[in-house]
C-alpha cells in the first residue's frame, strides 16, 4: 500500500551557467514520490529528465528549492538510492559476480563473506545471469550488461531504485523482456521505483503513475494507471483502458512538444529530374508503368564462409505498384537491411533480379535515394550544401535558381527553414536526420529507401519526424520501402506491412494490407477502430518468431487487399 512520501521536491529549479548565459533546465518542480509506488517520468530529450534523476540520486544540487529523502535534505549520493543509468558502467576487468560484489563491498564492508556470496548469487539469479557469473562485460550482449547493472543496484538493497532510461540502448525485443523483468523484481522487492523513459508503452506497462515533463522543464499532466497487474503486452492490445490512456498520453505529449514546423513559403519549381538510365528504358517508362513498378523476383543473398555458402535471404518475391509505400519488418538479423541495400545497388545480388520502372537495378544511382539510420552528412557543410549534393546532377537543365528552390523547398518542408545555413556538425541527431530526409526528396527519386531512418532517435523525436515524412511523402507519392522494427511506425507509414521470417534463409512470412485513410497522423490512427487489429496481426507474427523460429512459410496477405496488388 502506498504510504508516506519518500522523495520530495519543493519548488526546485536547476540552471547551468550564470546570468544572461544561464541555461534553465528545471523550473519550479513540486513533486512527491510515494513509498512503494512505481513512478514514471516521461518526456522529450532535453526536458530535464536526467537532471531530475541526478537530483534524486544526490549527484547534483538544486539551484533553488529543496530535494528531500524521508523528510531530510539530500546532500549527496547514498546507498538507500540505487541508480541504474542508460550506459553500463561496469568494470571491464571484473566478472559478472565481481561487478555485483563490488557494490556490496562498498555498502556493506563488514558483511560476512558467506552472506555476501549468497546475496550476490541471489540477485544474479534474479536477473537470469546464473549461467554467466564468470564472464566479463566484453563477453556479454548489451541486454546482459544492463542486467548486471540491475543486479548490482538491487544488491545494495536500496529503498528507492532510480532508473535513468536503462533500456533505451537495447533492441526492441531485449528492451521488452528486460522491462518485464524489472516489473517482476519491483513486485517481489516492493521498493519504490522512479523510471525515466521516452517510451509511452513502457511507461504504461510499468507505472502506477505517469508524469509528463514539458519541454520548458516544468511538470506536465499526471496520468494514473489503473490497469491491473501483471500487465501482459499482448493482452493490452485489446484492453480499452490501455488504448484510451495511450491516446491521452500521446496527444498530450504531441500537443506540448510537437509544433507544426513544416509550413513553408517556397513553391517547388516545375523542373524535370533526369536520371542516368538508358534511352530505351526512358521511352518504355514514358508509357507509364504503374503496376509492378518495383519488382523483387526470386531474390537471394548468399555470403561465402569458411564452412560453405550462407544464404541470408532466400527467394524474396515482392511487387510494388507505383506510389506504394511498403514497410519491411522482422527481428534483428532477418535480412531486412540486406534486401534494402540490394535495392539501393549497394550490395550485389547473388541470385534473382530487382527491376525498377522496367529497368534492372545495377549499382547505386540517385534515382534510388537512401536514408540510413545515421544521416551520413558532410559535417563541414551546411544543411543547404548537404542537401544540394546530387541536385545539380539530377536537374542538369534547370537554372541555378531553380535548383536552389528545390533544395530550400524540401528543407522548409522538414522544418529547417530557419537553419538552412547552419553547419550540420552543430545539429542534434533529429535535425541531421531532417537534412537526410530533405536531401533524399530533393533528388526527386523514383524509389525512396529508408533503413531504420529514426532508429537512433528517442521515441518522441521519432514521432515528430514520422509526421514530417508522411507530410512530405503525401505531396510527392514517391514509391517507398522502409525497414523498421517498430510496429507502430510500420503501420503508420505503409500501404502494406511485409513481415520477414528469421534468418538465415529469411524470406517473406506474411503480408498485411493496411487499409487506413490518408493523409495519416498518429492521433487519427490511434482513434481508428481498425488500428489495433492491424497492430495485433503484426505483433502476433513477431511473437511467433521471437524465440528464433525458422523455416519458410507461404506469404499470406491479410486485411483488405486493394485491386491489382500482387504479393509473392
Amino acid at each position: 500500500m502506498i504510504g508516506m512520501g519518500i522523495l520530495e521536491f519543493k519548488n526546485v529549479s536547476k540552471s547551468y551557467g550564470q546570468g544572461a548565459t544561464a541555461t534553465h533546465v528545471l523550473n519550479g518542480i513540486d513533486l512527491k514520490v510515494e513509498e512503494g509506488e512505481f513512478l514514471v517520468l516521461l518526456g522529450f530529450s532535453g526536458s530535464g529528465k536526467t537532471t531530475l534523476i541526478n537530483l534524486m540520486a544526490g549527484l547534483e544540487k538544486p539551484t533553488k528549492g529543496e530535494v528531500a529523502f524521508k523528510g531530510k535534505p539530500i546532500d549527496g549520493p547514498g546507498p538507500e538510492r540505487g541508480v541504474i543509468f542508460q550506459s553500463y558502467s561496469l568494470m571491464p576487468w571484473l566478472t559478472v559476480e565481481g561487478n555485483v560484489r563490488l557494490a556490496l563491498d562498498s555498502v556493506f564492508p563488514s558483511m560476512p563473506k558467506a552472506e555476501k556470496a549468497k546475496k550476490v548469487a541471489h540477485y544474479i539469479k534474479m536477473v537470469g545471469l546464473s549461467h554467466a557469473v564468470s564472464r566479463r562485460p566484453a563477453e556479454l550482449s548489451g541486454g546482459m550488461r544492463q542486467r548486471v547493472n540491475v543486479a548490482r543496484a538491487l544488491a545494495m538493497n536500496p529503498e528507492v531504485l532510480l532508473l535513468d532510461e536503462p533500456l533505451s540502448a537495447l533492441d526492441a525485443l531485449t528492451r521488452a523482456n528486460l522491462a518485464d523483468e524489472i516489473e517482476a523484481i519491483w513486485q517481489e522487492e516492493k521498493q519504490t521505483c522512479v523510471l525515466i523513459t521516452n517510451d509511452v508503452d513502457e511507461a504504461i506497462l510499468l507505472a502506477d503513475r505517469i508524469i509528463a515533463l514539458n519541454p520548458d522543464g516544468t511538470l506536465g499532466e499526471e496520468f494514473k494507471v489503473d490497469i491491473p497487474r501483471p500487465r501482459d503486452r499482448g493482452e493490452m492490445n485489446h484492453h480499452e483502458g490501455f488504448k484510451a490512456l495511450r491516446l491521452a498520453v500521446t496527444n498530450y505529449l504531441m500537443d506540448v512538444g510537437i509544433e507544426a514546423k513544416t509550413e513553408g513559403t517556397r513553391i517547388l519549381p516545375n523542373v524535370t529530374p533526369i536520371h542516368s538510365v538508358p534511352a530505351a528504358v526512358k521511352e518504355a517508362a514514358a508509357s507509364g508503368i504503374e503496376e509492378r513498378y518495383l519488382d523483387f523476383s526470386q531474390l537471394h543473398k548468399i555470403y561465402p564462409t569458411p564452412k560453405g555458402p550462407l544464404t541470408v535471404v532466400e527467394d524474396f518475391n515482392l511487387k510494388l505498384n507505383k506510389g506504394e509505400f511498403v514497410s519491411l519488418i522482422g527481428h534483428s538479423g532477418c535480412g531486412k537491411s540486406t534486401v534494402l541495400t540490394m535495392a539501393a545497388g549497394l550490395n550485389p545480388i547473388s541470385k534473382g533480379v530487382i527491376k525498377l520502372d522496367g529497368y534492372e537495378v545495377r549499382g547505386a544511382d540517385p534515382e534510388r535515394a537512401v536514408v540510413f539510420q545515421s544521416p551520413n552528412l558532410f559535417p563541414w557543410l551546411t544543411a543547404r550544401e548537404n542537401c544540394a549534393i546530387g541536385v545539380d546532377k539530377v536537374y542538369p537543365k534547370a537554372s541555378q535558381a531553380e535548383r536552389q528552390d528545390v533544395v530550400e523547398y524540401y528543407l522548409e518542408r522538414v522544418g529547417l527553414g530557419d537553419a538552412m545555413d547552419r553547419s550540420t556538425a552543430d545539429m542534434s541527431n533529429g535535425m541531421k536526420q531532417r537534412v537526410g530526409i530533405a536531401r533524399a526528396f530533393a533528388l526527386s527519386p523514383k524509389l525512396l529507401l529508408l533503413d531504420e531512418p529514426f532508429g537512433m532517435l528517442d521515441s518522441l523525436t521519432r514521432w515528430e519526424l514520422q509526421e514530417v515524412l508522411m507530410e512530405v511523402w503525401d505531396r510527392t507519392k514517391v514509391t517507398a520501402v522502409c525497414v523498421t522494427h517498430d510496429v507502430d511506425e510500420a503501420i503508420l507509414l505503409a500501404d502494406r506491412v511485409v513481415m520477414m521470417t528469421n534468418g538465415p534463409q529469411a524470406t517473406i512470412g506474411k503480408i498485411v494490407d493496411v487499409d487506413l485513410p490518408r493523409p495519416r497522423t498518429r492521433k487519427a490512427l490511434l482513434e481508428h477502430p481498425d488500428y489495433y487489429l492491424y497492430r495485433e496481426q503484426v505483433l502476433n507474427f513477431l511473437e511467433e518468431y521471437e524465440h528464433g523460429k525458422q523455416g519458410k512459410t507461404e506469404a499470406k496477405s491479410e486485411g483488405k487487399p486493394e485491386k491489382n496488388r500482387e504479393a509473392a
